[in-house]
Parts: structure tokens; C-alpha cells; sequence
């Protein structure tokens, strides 16, 4: 069992000091493109929209780009990595080793979802500046963290493992990930919508997390927070059980 615990602490070291090596690259862009967003959505336009419900619209939209950079991150971490392993071939290493196939997809997920809960934190430390954060209910936005970045490790495990070029890690973060934000809650409230419109965002999984995060931060949310938490626990599970199958096949690896 030690044996086995000290393989995966030593993938799980080796991908977090991949990204923490390169703060440039891993920790500057999101604090800028959020000073970004706080500025002309939270000062500029929060000052004529006024409020939503009873919180400012800066506090509104505030845990909608925690979302958004903590999903983004653990996404891009895990995609980039399996790609980048597959493309340089030092993958085998990991698939050679006497690592699990649980273990190895384990370590991707762990690491990734780490960076993106580092990248939420700090992004709530950007939000600090513009405004002020309840942190009305903190196990929730906790759980709604690791569910959400561990989701889109997951994911970007599918990614890394699918794609054939870096082009193809562009398109999915494009057009994939971008129209789920956009049309996700993080900018406007659910209940402008009616009718099909508000019964297609119920199918976009960003709903739930935004409102999962809100929730937590500011104690306003449009969907039960328990029903949120399970179904992205639910996508979860099968997003792991489908990285698990593929790397058991050896999909994208061995071809």
C-alpha cells in the first residue's frame, strides 16, 4: 500500500510542479483577464445595472468567473498534459510504470483539479478588490469546488487523449467550453429566461456550478443547491469511469 501511494504521490508532484514552475504562464494571464472582467462588468456595467435580486451585480457575477477560471484551468491542465505526453511519447513512462490505470488517471485528475481551486482562489482574492464576499455557506462552495474542477480534469483527460493536434485543444476550449459560460448563468440570472430557453439551461452543466459556487459565496442560488451538487457528482462519476475505460483500451496511447 505505501508502494502504491508513493507512485501516485510522485505523478500527482510531477504535474503540479509542471504548472507551478511556469507562474507566468499558470498564474498571471487569469489574474489580468479578471482584473479585465471585474472592470468592465463589475464596475462599468454593475454601476448601471444596479443589483440583481438583493446583491450587487459585481457580487453576482463574481462566483460565475471563479467557475469559469477553476474549470477552465483544470480542464486545460489535464488536456494539455495527456497531450502533451502523447506528442513528446514520454506517456509510456507513466503507462509502463507499475502505476493502476485508476491510479495514473487519479494523479491527472488530482493535479488538475488543484490547479484550478488555486486559480479560483485566486481570482476570489482579485473579486476582494471590487467587493465584499459573505462566504455565506462554506462546505458548499468547497464541495462545488472539488466537483467542479475534478469534472473538467476529467473532461480534459477525454481531450487530451482525443485530440490529434494542438489545434484541436483550441477547438474544444472555443467552441466547448466558451458557449457553456456564455450561456451558463454567469452573467445574467436565470429568471430573464423563459419558456425553451430556460429549459435548455437547465441541460448546460455551467448552471449548476455557478449556482452551486453562488450559493456558497453569496447565498443566493435559482436551483436547490443539494439537486446541483448531485448531479454534477453524477457527471462526474461517469466522466471518471469513461477515463478509466479509455485508458484501460489504451485509446489515443497505443494507436
Amino acid at each position: 500500500m505505501s508502494i502504491a501511494n508513493t507512485q501516485l504521490k510522485t505523478l500527482i508532484r510531477r504535474e503540479v510542479l509542471r504548472f507551478v514552475r511556469r507562474p507566468y504562464n499558470t498564474f498571471l494571464p487569469p489574474l489580468i483577464t479578471n482584473v479585465l472582467y471585474f472592470s468592465v462588468f463589475g464596475v462599468i456595467l454593475g454601476s448601471r445595472i444596479g443589483s440583481v435580486g438583493d446583491v450587487t451585480y459585481i457580487q453576482f457575477v463574481l462566483p460565475g468567473l471563479v467557475v469559469l477560471g477553476a474549470m477552465s484551468n483544470a480542464f486545460e491542465n489535464a488536456s494539455f498534459s495527456i497531450f502533451h505526453g502523447r506528442w513528446n511519447e514520454y506517456i509510456h513512462e507513466v503507462i509502463t510504470s507499475p502505476l493502476s490505470h485508476t491510479q495514473t488517471v487519479g494523479g491527472y485528475v488530482i493535479s488538475s483539479a488543484l490547479r484550478g481551486i488555486i486559480i479560483g482562489g485566486l481570482i476570489v482574492a482579485v473579486g476582494f478588490l471590487f467587493t465584499t464576499v459573505p462566504f455565506a455557506h462554506p462546505l458548499y462552495l468547497l464541495s462545488f469546488g472539488v466537483v467542479t474542477t475534478t469534472l473538467f480534469a476529467g473532461l480534459g483527460i477525454i481531450g487530451g487523449l482525443w485530440a490529434e493536434d494542438f489545434d484541436h485543444l483550441t477547438v474544444m476550449n472555443q467552441f466547448l467550453l466558451r458557449p457553456l459560460v456564455f450561456f451558463g448563468g454567469v452573467f445574467y440570472s436565470l429568471d430573464q429566461l423563459e419558456g425553451l430557453a430556460y429549459t435548455a439551461s437547465l441541460l448546460n452543466p455551467m448552471v449548476y456550478m455557478v449556482n452551486g459556487v453562488r450559493y456558497g459565496m453569496i447565498g443566493v442560488t435559482e436551483i436547490n443547491p443539494n439537486t446541483s451538487l448531485l448531479v454534477l457528482s453524477g457527471a462526474a462519476v461517469v466522466v471518471l469511469a469513461i477515463d478509466l475505460f479509455l485508458f484501460k483500451r489504451g485509446y489515443g496511447i497505443s494507436d
